[in-house]
């Protein structure tokens, strides 16, 4: 009996190329576009302190109040020609804010709008995309193919503020956000050219009303995400680290500049450094999970990197020892891209495909819900004890998320195919 040719790889796969190809400029473009969108506000419009307060919440709000809603849309309708559409969305309303500023007609309510619908319609494409990947690769390539998607977000997370800043610097803010418009419909020119067919969407219940059929789609999507034991863990684990980047994202720049008196070109050096480790762990994700398996990669790579962070509540004595133990705590930004990569991939294969779209929502809507709480109670606690125990309390919280995994069937888990931890497809709710 003659031996069957190894399946191609990813690189030989011509429509996984064609979805990473366009998402690499996208991602590269959003980083541009985050950059260049705040200096719009400050150097163009003038922004007061409130003001970017409000930008920040007209990013924020379209997770919190469509988040749910979103997810049952996602798995509603097929996924490719929505990210076309979300992706030439995005494009075209972020080119109204150059033509505004040609026009003199710019304001701040219309960058208010703008951040909103372009937040809105980049929800529904990240939560798409990875419900759309398992139509594209085989199960056991899942892994691979997250770690090349979370290589362009590492190498766009690198280089694309510093292009934002010297697109600002050459040109002006509003002409800078042109490149990220052009990034989106680079990309969806790229999903154009994807042949692979699309399974169909399930068939609905016209038998229904539509607001009964709506949170009754909600209502199973929240019951996957809670009632599955390992996708709870995931969840639980996810809301929990939720509050401890709440709490570190308020206090971070407060504690190195403040307390520990790093001037603000060494902070951003220094979180460079964790761009550089991400790119890393993206590399890892595959062979650490290979030697590993599934569970201990993930709980292993959470304790590494709690472990590792908490150097940065530890950086006392001479200035370069606190430099060396701040560099350190960055280096393990790897651990948590390999755990990212390997949860995805996870949750890709034992869920079933049209119930992925309202899973990433039920755990984008909960993290979205509590990220503000760690951010106020990071506050309080800086104001009160201080900022270096106050993350050190972040620092606690996370590594309690690690139990959520722990204590869970995870621990036994070596590989994606393990059905036993997989979900019945009852078909359509």
């Amino acid at each position: 009996m003659t031996d069957l040719p190894p399946p191609p790889t990813l690189w030989q796969q011509r429509d996984f190329l064609w979805l990473w190809g366009g998402q690499s400029v996208s991602l590269l473009g959003s980083q541009i576009g985050g950059t260049a969108l705040q200096f719009v506000a400050i150097l163009t419009l003038g922004a007061s302190p409130v003001q970017l307060g409000w930008l920040t919440v007209a990013d924020a709000l379209p997770v919190l109040i469509c988040g749910l809603l979103a997810g049952v849309w996602v798995d509603r309708l097929r996924r490719r020609p929505l990210l076309i559409a979300a992706n030439l969305g995005r494009g075209l309303l972020l080119l109204t804010i150059p033509a505004a500023a040609l026009l003199g007609v710019l304001g701040m309510g219309q960058l208010y709008w703008v951040a909103a619908l372009v937040s809105l319609l980049g929800l529904f494409f990240d939560l798409a995309w990875p419900a759309y990947l398992p139509a594209l690769v085989r199960p056991e390539q899942l892994v691979e193919g997250n770690s090349k998607l979370s290589i362009s977000d590492s190498v766009a997370e690198i280089g694309g503020p510093g292009i934002g800043g010297l697109l600002v610097q050459l040109f002006s803010p509003p002409l800078a956000l042109l490149a990220d418009a052009a990034s989106f419909f680079v990309s969806s020119l790229s999903l154009a050219a994807i042949r692979t067919p699309e399974p169909p969407p399930p068939p609905r219940d016209l038998s229904q009303h539509p607001v009964t059929e709506l949170m009754a789609d909600v209502a199973e999507g929240l019951a996957v995400a809670f009632g599955q034991p390992v996708l709870r863990a995931l969840l639980l684990s996810a809301a929990t680290q939720s509050i401890t980047n709440g709490i570190i994202g308020t206090l971070y720049a407060l504690y190195m500049v403040g307390t520990l008196g790093i001037s603000p070109l060494a902070v951003g050096l220094i979180v460079g450094v964790g761009g550089v480790s991400a790119l890393g762990g993206a590399f890892l994700a595959g062979p650490v999970t290979r030697r590993y398996g599934i569970g201990r990669a993930l709980i292993g790579s959470r304790l590494v990197g709690v472990v590792f962070n908490s150097l940065m509540v530890l950086a006392f004595g001479p200035h370069a020892l606190v430099l060396a133990f701040l560099v350190l705590s960055q280096a393990a930004d790897a651990t948590w891209t390999i755990y990212a990569i390997t949860e995805t991939s996870l949750q890709q294969s034992i869920t079933p495909n049209r119930l992925l779209g309202r899973l990433h929502a039920s755990i984008r809507f909960l993290t979205a819900l509590l990220l503000p709480v760690g951010g106020l109670l990071g506050g309080y606690l800086g104001q009160t004890i201080g900022s270096r125990a106050a993350i050190g309390i972040g620092l606690l919280i996370g590594g309690a998320a690690t139990l959520w995994l722990i204590f869970s069937p995870l621990r036994g888990m070596r590989g994606m195919g393990d059905r036993r931890v997989g979900i019945e497809d009852r078909g359509t709710s």
